[in-house]
């Protein structure tokens, strides 16, 4: 066990994730842009114990896993309470430049931000295996849930599309962030981010939650103000009731996907029109965002 890990395991995987994002030739976007596909990242912790992961049960569906459950499918053999075990969350937040091209846009996604999905989901995913490697190295069972054989996408009557496990929703439990309008996660770098986690058997000190409600940062929820993101959605998926997700994957699948392929001459899709050119792009907003 190394020295860092013994003094402070929380910065001890800290700093795991950070070099990777910093400075590992792996972040990057591909292609013609040699650039990284993220900058700075956030990272948070909640305990396996938790009483979020069961609400979870309830609130997205009984499908959705709690760490423990998700711990004991992937480590059967290792008998393991709730309380043993830590959910490690990061937030990746897009580039200056990807955020700029992307909100220069009004119908189809830049081609840095088209990356940032396919490419970059790609750094998300080496993330997560360098993560649980080093745990594992260093004698903690670790999975990545989103990476887990058994992970699958589900029809939910409530929400019209949910899963086994929600990268979002654990970073909410970590203190990273709160829901807005579109459904993306609202961060302290911002909306415009990838999330991914880890499932561990460590002991870390949760991160404090700033809030109590999973709506407290979007001000649209919060103080009946802004809704700016409805204007950015060029298919009308967004309203003041929320998020249509049916109109939103049609306009992803085939529409997007169609003129990455012709414009960007790779396999992708994408859009995150909501995700910038709104307050919450790159912070978490106040009323003055909404008046500049």
């Amino acid at each position: 066990m190394t020295t860092a890990l013994k003094a402070d395991p929380a910065k001890w995987i800290e700093d795991i994730i950070r070099d990777f994002i910093e400075l590992s030739p792996e972040n990057t976007l591909q292609g013609p842009f040699r650039e990284k596909a993220f900058e700075h990242p956030l990272v948070g912790f909640s305990r396996g114990d938790d009483p979020l992961y069961e609400s979870y049960k309830e609130f997205v569906g009984p499908y959705h896993w709690t760490p423990l459950e998700i711990f004991t499918q992937t480590f059967p053999g290792i008998r393991v309470k709730a309380g043993e075990l830590a959910v490690i969350s990061w937030i990746l937040p897009q580039t200056q430049a990807t955020r700029a091209d992307n909100r220069q846009q009004s119908t189809y996604p830049a081609e840095r931000w088209a990356r940032a999905r396919i490419f970059g989901e790609e750094v998300n995913v080496k993330l997560r295996n360098r993560v649980v490697d080093v745990l594992q190295k260093a004698g903690h069972a670790a999975v990545a849930p989103m990476l887990a054989a058994t992970w699958e996408r589900k029809k939910s009557d409530q929400y019209v599309f949910a899963s086994t496990w929600s990268e979002r929703h654990a970073a909410y439990a970590a203190g990273l962030g709160t829901f807005g309008l579109c459904d993306g996660l609202i961060t302290p770098r911002g909306k415009a981010m990838r999330t991914g986690s880890v499932v561990a058997r460590i002991k870390i000190p949760p991160t404090p939650r700033p809030y109590n409600d999973h709506r407290a940062y979007c001000l649209f929820y919060s103080q009946g103000i802004c809704g700016k993101c409805i204007t950015r959605c060029p298919v009308g998926a967004l309203s003041e009731n929320g998020h249509d997700k049916v109109k939103c994957l049609e306009h992803l699948r085939p529409a997007t996907a169609e003129y990455v392929k012709a414009n960007y001459h790779f396999d992708g899709y994408g859009c995150g029109l909501c995700q910038v050119g709104v307050p919450c792009e790159s912070g978490i907003p106040v009323n003055q965002d909404v008046k500049s």
